[in-house]
């Protein structure tokens, strides 16, 4: 089984590329879906970020808030890598768990969609990494859109590893820039190249 993972920055359209690979047979799941897992009440993440950063990241009901935490990561890096060092490890755990139900399937392709996979440096975790970019004014429109603050987009990216870095460490990369039309060739393109790789 293939093993892929899937990252991107900030609204560049990731999520869309792992439905249209799910659609076409990939076992498709979300990390981003599991740290969210992780921050409910008595869970690692939700345990990590009051030992890290106390009553600065919760809300009025002395729970935590994910978009206080945000924030606080956003804007230094010190305290957003001391919390992925906390989280990770599990993240990483539940990864081979999901990859390892997969195989047991018999799914051909299985794919981790993963905003961070490039800045926690676990690409070597995977057969191949698929990177999902788009023209960082385009993913700014996006995140307003969807009714984000166009400072907070800005700031998120900019914590974010720089496109061409990743373009540089991804094996494939899909530009989301133009019509989904387009969007669906290149993912079309992406998987025949995949299906024809060579079984270990």
């Amino acid at each position: 089984m293939l093993r892929i993972g899937l990252t991107g920055g900030l609204a560049s359209g990731k999520s869309t590329v792992a439905r249209m690979l799910a659609d076409r047979g990939a076992a498709v799941f979300d990390a981003d879906a599991l740290v969210r897992d992780l921050y409910q009440p008595g869970g690692a993440a939700d345990h990590a970020a009051r030992d890290l950063f106390g009553a600065e990241v919760l809300d009025a009901s002395g729970a935590v808030d994910r978009a206080k935490v945000a924030e606080v990561v956003f804007r230094d890096p010190a305290r957003r890598h001391a919390l992925e060092a906390r989280i990770h490890p599990i993240v990483s755990e539940e990864r081979e768990r999901r990859f390892g139900q997969a195989a047991w399937a018999g799914a051909r392709v299985a794919v981790c969609e993963a905003s961070l996979l490039f800045e926690a440096r676990t690409e070597r975790e995977y057969d191949r990494v698929l990177l999902v970019t788009a023209p960082e004014e385009e993913r700014v429109r996006r995140w307003v859109e969807r009714g984000g603050n166009e400072e907070d987009a800005r700031r998120r990216i900019a914590a974010q590893i720089p496109a061409e870095e990743a373009a540089r460490r991804a094996d494939d990369v899909i530009v989301n820039a133009g019509s989904p039309e387009d969007l669906r060739r290149q993912v079309e393109s992406v998987w025949a190249r995949w299906l024809a790789l060579p079984e270990n």
